[in-house]
């Protein structure tokens, strides 16, 4: 009796997060399957530019940092009765706004360097600086313009539907973000492809172009006068997310090396392609869910910092493998369907393919949890706000991780 009213009291608390959760995570995990087909046809500029699939993985996990964490700040200013769906100057949302803009260049400009220095040292090939920084640079700010569409319309919505968005952005700005990204990506991968033999000059120019608006908007935004008295929240956004968001580049662009260094084996066996994406997207997800959750819980004083998780942690933690588990199914009998339907799964079946899926899954699944925690509660040890720094670190070690932990499950069952 006591079970049963244990469980039934468990699910009728969180009826909401599952029933929006699993809502946004399946239409996510269908999204990216979607992502993981595209991926699956660029074979040709994935192998002759080299460290494609570093810029891939690293800008679409840059996407759902800064954005991400820009869902998570309003939804915590909902929870505190702070938010307005208004455009003025010194607005929630105009800051959020902002900051997200200016984010955006510096972002896509450090990923270009950073990661063509990386493709360089590893000695993926060779490829012009200008011609990398450019692809990272205009592919990321078109697919970010995208998702700060994407972010207002869930505040939007969520605003005015009174829903937690805490459950559902996290999940749909990391699908919407694979899915605008690559396109992007490769659109400005053609460009250079058809134009660096002839007209290089034209690329060098427009990067120059493009670095010149990024030092001009972050001028702008740090030179600006203060209105009423009012601290400039975009310029704290953006002074104490940039190194963070650093840091997390770099291990997106570590994961990013992980999946270069097989990509040749990978495209063997489609089916892990196609749902690569969809893999990473959800442990990205989940994180941000679980670290959007355990933030706004921390702002208002519902969670304790305390050294091991309490009771009120351990239920999330519970609530995020309950979610897993069905998403993660979802994603394997998807991605089969979705390689039957363009040619075949390759060598590998139905069952081992889910093996590999629920294996990597739940493992991936446990170190997030545990992660999400102990990264929020440090926010809060150090003076820092949790909702800044909790899903771009969470999110991007999640990458790494997720990788990691996928590419040794298929190397120990499949290659």
């Amino acid at each position: 009796m006591g079970s049963s009213k244990f469980v039934s009291g468990f699910f009728g608390r969180n009826k909401a997060v599952f029933v929006m959760g699993l809502t946004a995570l399946c239409i996510a995990a269908t999204a990216d399957l979607f992502a993981g087909m595209f991926l699956g046809t660029m074979e040709e500029y994935i192998l002759l530019i080299p460290g494609m699939m570093v810029l891939v993985y690293s800008a679409i996990g840059m996407r759902g940092n800064i954005f991400g964490a820009m869902g998570s700040r309003l939804g915590t200013a909902m929870h505190m009765g702070t938010f307005k769906m208004s455009f003025k100057q010194g607005s929630v949302l105009r800051m959020n706004i902002e900051s997200a803009i200016g984010l955006s260049f510096l972002i896509s400009l450090a990923m270009g360097v950073i990661g063509w220095a990386v493709v360089t040292i590893f000695n993926f090939g060779s490829v012009n600086i200008s011609s990398f920084v450019f692809i990272s640079m205009l592919g990321g700010l078109m697919a970010g313009f995208v998702l700060l569409g994407v972010n207002l319309a869930i505040a939007r919505t969520g605003f005015k539907r009174n829903w937690d968005v805490d459950n559902i952005t996290a999940p749909l700005i990391a699908a919407a973000g694979d899915i605008v990204t690559m396109p992007m990506l490769f659109i400005c991968a053609w460009f250079v492809l058809h134009s660096q033999e002839k007209f290089q000059y034209v690329i060098d120019i427009l990067t120059l172009l493009l670095i010149l608006a990024t030092v001009v908007f972050l001028v702008i935004i740090f030179t600006r006068k203060i209105l009423l008295g009012r601290k400039d929240e975009a310029r704290r956004i953006i002074v104490q997310s940039t190194p963070i968001l650093i840091m997390c580049l770099i291990l997106d662009i570590i994961a990013g090396v992980i999946i270069e260094s097989r990509t040749p084996e990978l495209f063997v066996v489609p089916v892990l392609i196609i749902l690569m994406p969809a893999f990473l997207n959800e442990g990205n997800a989940l994180s941000g869910m679980l670290t959007s959750r355990l933030s706004s819980m921390l702002h208002l004083g519902t969670l304790r910092v305390s050294r091991f998780p309490g009771w009120e942690a351990a239920e999330n933690f519970l609530i995020t493998y309950i979610l897993a588990a069905v998403t993660y199914a979802f994603i394997g009998v998807i991605s089969f369907i979705a390689a039957m339907a363009i040619g075949g799964p390759g060598e590998i079946g139905f069952l081992k393919l889910m093996g590999v899926v629920m294996i990597a899954g739940m493992l991936t699944t446990t170190i997030l949890n545990i992660l999400s925690y102990y990264v929020a509660v440090t926010a809060v040890r150090f003076d820092l706000d949790p909702d800044d720094h909790s899903i771009p670190l969470t999110s991007s070690s999640m990458d790494l991780i997720g990788a990691a932990v996928l590419m040794n499950v298929i190397i120990l069952l499949v290659l």
